[in-house]
């Protein structure tokens, strides 16, 4: 039987309209509405087109964006003081940095000099401890596995007791979203294995997990007799393996994008499978947005719930 997609442009979307509404009637009871600066130094294509799905993003949903486009040749000094000026303006209740930087710029200054009440990113390291710890301490958890979480508790995957085993160890995805499974609550309780390109036996760690997510950056590397029949198999990479031409436009040539898993012979032993694009990517700018919404809350005494 094939797996049921577990399609992020649709749960994300879900989500979007939830922090829609929200922002709607905390503006008409407050008067004030979630305000993030998104700071894009130099020209890099990639993180333009980024940070660019962003602002729209926002703006569509009732934010104030602010985008704080900075020449690639800002010192470090100015930076750390832009990003300081931020901190101290009460208007702006998430503070993004785009990475990657300048290679004369250090990117973890950069992210300690964030206020961790608005690193909406979950990248500071006061956040970092916060998630460790879990529960009511997690203000802000980070973008990605935030949205791997939401895929798996909104598609009613059941997590409390199941065996979940993620492979990749970054600090981005990999740590984060294991810590977050092994907390006590909804859409954790899990038992969690990290696993990595340098794991022995690899494929028999894979095949024990009633809940596979794979994040190692590394096309193909799942194989589907890695795969237990029935799994929900989460496919975080977005590896680009070459080019085609676009189907509106064919002198423009797109990227081509793969997975870390085989995605098609997967999906006829998996029970749940994101697909690659439209499973774990529209999800990440998704939770960006509520983790601001978050903070804009925090500030006024509201608790979170969901959102």
């Amino acid at each position: 039987m094939t797996a049921k997609l577990i399609k992020g442009t649709d749960i994300g979307e879900e989500i979007l309209q939830e922090i829609t509404t929200e922002t709607t009637q905390i503006k008409e009871k407050y008067g004030v509405v979630p305000g993030l600066v998104t700071i894009l130094v130099g020209s890099n294509p990639a993180s333009i087109s980024y940070v660019t799905l962003k602002i729209k993003t926002a703006h569509r949903l009732g934010f104030q964006e602010v985008q704080d486009n900075q020449p690639a040749d800002i010192s470090e000094k100015d930076l750390l003081a832009l990003i300081d000026r931020y901190n101290k303006d009460d208007s702006i209740h998430g503070i993004l940095v785009q990475l990657p930087l300048p290679k004369h710029i250090d990117e973890k200054k950069v992210i300690n000099a964030i206020d961790p009440d608005k690193d909406v990113d979950g990248f500071h390291p006061v956040n970092v401890g916060r998630l460790m710890i879990g529960g009511e301490e997690v203000k802000f958890p980070p973008c990605t596995p935030a949205g791997i979480q939401e895929l798996i508790v909104r598609s009613g995957i059941e997590t409390s007791g199941a065996e979940a085993v993620v492979v990749g160890r970054s600090n981005i995805v990999g740590k984060p979203i294991a810590n977050m499974l092994i907390q006590r609550g909804k859409g954790a309780d899990a038992t969690v294995t990290i696993v990595h390109t340098k794991t022995k036996n690899l494929a028999d760690h894979c095949k024990r997990a009633d809940i596979l997510i794979v994040a190692a950056g590394v096309p193909g590397l799942v194989k589907p007799e890695w795969i237990k029949p029935g799994a929900c198999v989460i496919d975080v990479g977005v590896n680009r393996v070459g080019e085609k031409p676009s189907k509106n436009d064919p002198q423009k040539m797109v990227p081509i994008l793969k997975g870390d898993v085989d995605f098609d012979a997967a999906k006829e032993i998996a029970g749940y499978i994101t697909p690659v694009p439209g499973g774990v990517g529209p999800m990440t700018i998704t939770m960006l947005m509520r983790n601001t919404l978050r903070s804009l809350k925090s500030r006024l005494g509201i608790q979170s719930g969901n959102s």
